[in-house]
């Protein structure tokens, strides 16, 4: 029986919610342990309080660059850290195996490694990560990915959300790769008046009101994001800039979302949005999550720029009208 464990998981937003459904099977599995998790904390917040963690961790601590290098004196308060645990899961990129044989060194007796990274040819990405949560003989059946939100979040989304008329509809049309993009020329028609912007209809036919727009955006999407503010000046569309990720998912939670192969699409998806996620070069059977609510369009060629305007515009209305 395992007291306390700890999780290190460094990457970006969808590598760490791609791990969700394995830390949700560990915890269901240990529910009285101290679950830990050393990772950005920016993205690990995800997990602190909200069911999977006790506490979060930063990755980006100064001491820690010693447990990378080979005889390294190894600062006591890191090692007594890493040796206070009974089982430690590490998805860190560690090829030479350095990282490892220092925390052994601590006296870390119980040590599982992760893959690093993914295997394009080896499954779904959540499957593959899950290998070392059951290796500990902890089933991974479930791949689905959830956030659970807390009270201050939704508090924080009602404020947010507040005089816009449902649905919320919200968008992210960046991603980590401008080849994962859907073009800007094709949001921006999606999304026009004139060229059909996608209507609720009641029971009678009769268009109802449209619904209201959000556009979500990072650091990453500031040239996109720009471009979009300028094209949509006096149109009364709402931006979520830079938004706490626990914040942004509460906001999401509540909406439909269009995105791309993305972090912020697995966030949507995990808060419970309806989605409708526009795949290209990358493979949604590894790539996608698991979840019902979501439906994938993806370009046969490849090229997201050769998926249809009018196929996104029928899937955006399905999304709402149901």
């Amino acid at each position: 029986m395992f007291r306390r464990i700890l999780v290190i998981r460094g990457g970006a937003i969808g590598d760490f919610i791609l791990t969700l459904p394995a830390l949700k099977a560990l915890r269901d599995a240990y529910p009285h342990a101290h679950i830990e998790i050393l990772g950005y904390k920016h993205i690990a917040v995800l997990a602190e309080n909200r069911f999977y963690a006790q506490a979060v961790r930063s990755i980006e601590y100064g001491l820690l660059s010693s447990f990378f290098a080979n005889n390294a004196e190894l600062p006591a308060e890191l090692a007594s850290y890493f040796a206070s645990f009974d089982s430690i899961i590490s998805y860190l990129y560690d090829p030479d195996r350095i990282f490892e044989k220092n925390l052994r060194r601590c006296g870390v007796q119980n040590l599982l490694c992760g893959p690093a990274k993914i295997v394009e040819t080896a499954g779904h990405a959540a499957r593959q990560l899950a290998r070392p949560i059951e290796e500990l003989g902890v089933r991974v059946s479930d791949l689905t990915e959830r956030i659970f939100l807390s009270l201050e979040d939704r508090q924080f989304a009602r404020e947010f959300l507040q005089n816009l008329q449902q649905p919320f509809l919200a968008i992210h049309p960046g991603s980590g790769s401008t080849e994962k993009n859907w073009p800007l020329k094709n949001w921006i028609a999606l999304f026009s008046p004139r060229n059909g912007f996608p209507l609720a209809q009641d029971k009678g036919g009769q268009p109802q009101k449209l619904p209201s727009l959000i556009v979500v955006s990072g650091e990453a999407d500031k040239a996109v994001t720009e471009a979009l503010e300028r094209e949509w000046k006096n149109r009364a569309v709402r931006f979520a800039k830079n938004l706490p990720l626990p914040h942004l998912a509460a906001v999401l939670e509540r909406s439909i979302f269009i995105g791309h192969d993305s972090g912020i699409s697995h966030l949507a998806a995990a808060a419970g949005a309806n989605c409708v996620l526009l795949f290209g070069p990358t493979d949604p059977n590894v790539w996608a999550p698991r979840n019902n609510n979501v439906r994938v369009l993806r370009a046969q060629s490849g090229k997201l720029s050769d998926l249809e305007i009018a196929s996104v515009e029928a899937a955006v209305a399905s999304a709402i009208n149901s």
